[in-house]
């Protein structure tokens, strides 16, 4: 199927639109909402716990944080073949979701050692590695190849109001727990938050089961064999949307050093970092829908490329020695839009351009090299920050973010793809 096709959605109105995105997408944005839930409530705290509680560098952080994405790339393969190789893709997710899940009790028993806390995050990304590409391959089957954009939007705008609530569920338990000011000796609020989130988990588990459908592409008759990895690794179009989520994950340097470069700069209590992954979290919600809208009308690619801006726009704004709320609003209102424009885009993107007998396995490929290159920007970045100066580390970002911008606009121009 040829990309312009996909980029131009079928006659309808713009109500039936919506309502011919199908269910199954309804049913996988709720789970996400829920897991979102989870998996925010501790994303919120787990940047004051490492580095203003037990004291890690920016460096350590930094691989502590790129671990964090960077792990999931451990599975991310495997779960998509797997998935494409038995067809059962709901299968795959709900072990993903489940490994998730029991994970974040360990968070519980993790200590100070930062090699002990890494295998933590490692075993709970692996989860997600592996429940990834296949939800997004069920929503690719679950939505007409037309509206695609929509599918992802309401998808990952469902996924954004459980970011968004998530980071408030952990202030509440903060708190009930009369940590609202957290200090490093609040250890035992920490760990109040990791329960409640293993708990939220669970339910997301339980959610899946209950109201997913699995799809069988009946495209895709025969299932695929060892050699088809290799076709699919030669495909140029494969290549060049991997390429494109590597030049994407390069780019991105990850919300908790922004966090913790706003709350430097504006001296906000520890407590209230959850509020800033609150704001992020909520323009994402309020902007992924119309993102994903705009992407079906306009082009794809066109929304992509506008997602770069954006982040330039970000790493300028934080290179400034502006200060004050309006600075902090505007960096967070930039960085929803971002996700907005990248996220769930790129995956429509490229879902239909993959072959029906590897889609989730070419889905993963994709987001394999994004989560490495994430992984490497994370380390780099905390490097030069413990090296030089926030400044330097900034800049660096900014010039990495104009040449991956110009590097994404020759990888997926549409006669390319």
């Amino acid at each position: 199927m040829y990309l312009s096709t996909v980029d131009r959605p079928a006659a309808t109105g713009a109500g039936r639109r919506w309502t011919a995105i199908g269910a199954n997408v309804f049913a996988l944005g709720l789970v996400s909402l829920v897991t979102d839930v989870s998996a925010e409530m501790v994303t919120a705290v787990l940047l004051a716990d490492l580095v203003l509680g037990l004291g890690l560098t920016p460096l350590a952080y930094g691989a502590v944080d790129g671990l964090y994405t960077g792990a999931t790339a451990a599975l991310r393969l495997a779960g998509g073949w797997l998935a494409d190789r038995t067809r059962h893709r709901k299968t795959v997710a709900g072990i993903g979701y489940g490994v998730s899940a029991i994970a974040k009790l360990g968070l519980l028993v993790m200590g100070t050692q930062t090699a002990v806390i890494g295998a933590v995050i490692a075993a709970d990304r692996m989860g997600k590695g592996l429940r990834t590409a296949p939800r997004d391959a069920l929503i690719t089957l679950s939505a007409p190849p037309g509206l695609l954009g929509r599918a992802f939007g309401v998808h990952r705008t469902l996924d954004a109001a459980g970011a968004f609530l998530g980071p408030l569920v952990a202030l509440g338990v903060l708190t009930a727990t009369g940590s609202a000011a957290v200090t490093a000796a609040s250890r035992d609020a920490f760990d109040a938050v990791f329960v409640c989130s293993c708990c939220v988990a669970a339910f997301g588990v339980l959610l899946l089961v209950l109201f997913v459908k699995e799809h069988r592409d009946p495209l895709a008759a025969r299932r695929p064999r060892a050699r088809d990895l290799a076709a699919l690794a030669a495909d140029p179009r494969a290549r060049r949307l991997t390429a494109a989520g590597c030049v994407l994950g390069l780019a991105t340097i990850g919300d908790g050093f922004v966090y913790l470069l706003l709350q430097r700069r504006s001296g906000l209590a520890i407590g209230w970092f959850p509020v800033l992954a609150v704001g992020t979290n909520l323009a994402y919600l309020l902007l992924a829908g119309l993102a994903g809208a705009t992407a079906d009308r306009l082009g794809r690619q066109r929304v992509l490329l506008g997602g770069y801006v954006l982040l330039a726009a970000i790493y300028l704004v934080l290179a400034t020695p502006w200060q004050g709320t309006p600075m902090i609003a505007l960096v967070l209102l930039l960085n929803g839009a971002f996700y907005a424009s990248t996220d769930g885009v790129l995956m429509a993107l490229a879902g239909p351009v993959l072959p029906e007998t590897l889609r989730t396995t070419g889905l993963a490929m994709i987001q394999t090299g994004q989560a490495v290159a994430y992984l490497g920007s994370s380390v780099l970045f905390g490097l030069v920050w413990q090296t030089w100066d926030t400044t330097a580390a900034v800049l660096v970002a900014f010039t990495l973010t104009l040449l991956a911008g110009v590097a994404t606009a020759v990888l997926v121009r549409p006669r390319a793809i």
